[in-house]
């Protein structure tokens, strides 16, 4: 009854969308694509790509392979692939990826990371060859 019948392989096949009239709340585990068209709110984890469109607001964490953002996030994202925020897009929260993109005209306020895939983010330190200045250095 729902046989593929000899249908050509959407590419799009194995994507969740949240439509434009919809909103969700909670949190979701996506193991393939999810497309958000309306309102998400809750954390995103283990999508394979994760979709904001232009008209999608989407408020909690993400983290998936990619993500590409054309409407409204706030939230942090982590990608193991790539983070690509369109001109229309506007982003508020921290991102970690090997690969980021912002497009001219785009909205960014937070801190980016970015390192081999895999590499954890490190904070920065003074090197430790420095040498200490003197306290008692009075005139």
């Amino acid at each position: 009854m729902f046989g593929s019948g000899g249908a050509k392989t959407d590419s799009r096949e194995g994507m969740t969308l949240i439509g434009e009239e919809a909103h969700f709340h909670g949190s979701l585990v996506a193991k393939g694509s999810l497309r958000v068209e309306g309102v998400f709110e809750g954390d995103i984890t283990d999508a394979a790509s994760v979709e904001v469109g232009a008209r999608g607001r989407l408020v909690g964490n993400v983290a998936a392979e990619s993500v590409v953002i054309a409407g409204e996030l706030s939230g942090n994202v982590v990608a193991s692939r790539s983070i690509e925020l369109l001109a229309s897009g506007r982003l508020t929260g921290d991102i970690r990826a090997p690969k980021v993109r912002i497009e001219e005209g785009a909205f960014f306020e937070g801190a980016c990371s970015m390192g081999a895939e895999g590499e954890k983010p490190r904070r920065r330190r003074r090197a430790e060859t420095d040498e200490p200045q003197p306290a008692d250095q009075a005139n």
